[in-house]
């Protein structure tokens, strides 16, 4: 998936930096690369005067994003890095498979993604607003680049609409709705339950429906796409970290979506649960 292709010590690099507790997807959804691989982390009380900085690495059973399975029976590793100053962050995040399914690297580790995203967020009262791009660089396929805005809201379930603007090969939109809610409990722990929904609205014919015998028709793809719902559970320990093990199922909103999940999904499946742990630093 990327033609930016990045020595395996970068990956030990990113993955020891979030050992030693981020993306734009919380219980808010994280509008950024991985999104849907997480669910709510631990609410950080921010000083927006001080520059901030994040570490994560997510060790997964799937990478599966926006309802699509792009790993096949193997452990993904994704780690990302953020750095944050009055408003503004920046986000690096990749991702690893180490068992790849496909020729010419099949049962190969392989890094076939690496994804840059750039945003500004600010709340007025109870609505918080962000913007912001997002570059994916994927081995093997088109680089893809998009433009969002997220508004959410501060109140029960916090919810969160974000449009994304595709402006590269796949022109389109893309918009989600995120709800979700954490419990506190003992010791600082909080149970995060979180879920998304998605709607699609391709402009070109590079993303078409597709039939019952998943072959594409001559209608581009338009309607409700991706369901995820998402169950976590944030451990923090010492002063920095926390660890999250979660647990997440995506699933296809409508019948079209269902046949296009399927065609598109490197398992053929429209369908997936999946889950993992994530290991953060934040200060």
């Amino acid at each position: 998936m990327k033609r930016i292709t990045i020595k395996f010590l970068t990956t030990l690099l990113f993955s020891t930096l979030a050992f030693v507790p981020l993306t734009t997807f919380s219980a808010e959804e994280n509008p950024l690369p991985g999104e849907g691989t997480t669910v709510a982390e631990l609410d950080r009380v921010v000083d927006e005067d001080r520059p901030t900085l994040s570490a994560d690495a997510a060790f997964m059973s799937q990478y599966v994003w926006r309802g699509y399975g792009y790993s096949k029976d193997s452990l993904v590793i994704q780690p990302s890095v953020t750095a944050g100053y009055k408003g503004f962050s920046m986000l690096i995040w990749g991702n690893l498979d180490t068992d790849y399914a496909f020729e010419p690297y099949k049962g190969e580790a392989k890094w076939n993604e690496t994804d840059l995203a750039i945003y500004y967020g600010h709340s007025f009262g109870m609505v918080g607003l962000e913007a912001g791009f997002v570059y994916y660089a994927l081995e093997g396929m088109d680089d893809s680049k998009e433009f969002f805005l997220s508004v959410g809201l501060d109140a029960i379930l916090a919810p969160t609409l974000t449009v994304y603007r595709e402006i590269s090969k796949y022109q389109g939109w893309y918009i989600a709705l995120g709800l979700g809610h954490s419990f506190e409990l003992p010791y600082d722990m909080l149970l995060n339950l979180a879920g998304t929904f998605g709607y699609y609205y391709s402009n070109n014919d590079n993303m078409m429906e597709y039939n019952s015998d998943l072959m594409p028709t001559e209608n581009r793809f338009s309607g409700l796409h991706d369901g995820l719902l998402s169950v976590g559970l944030t451990i923090p320990f010492w002063k920095y970290f926390t660890v999250t093990p979660s647990m997440s199922y995506a699933f296809p909103l409508s019948h079209q979506a269902d046949n296009e999940l399927q065609a598109l999904s490197l398992d053929g499946k429209a369908n997936h649960l999946f889950g993992g742990v994530t290991l953060s630093m934040a200060f």
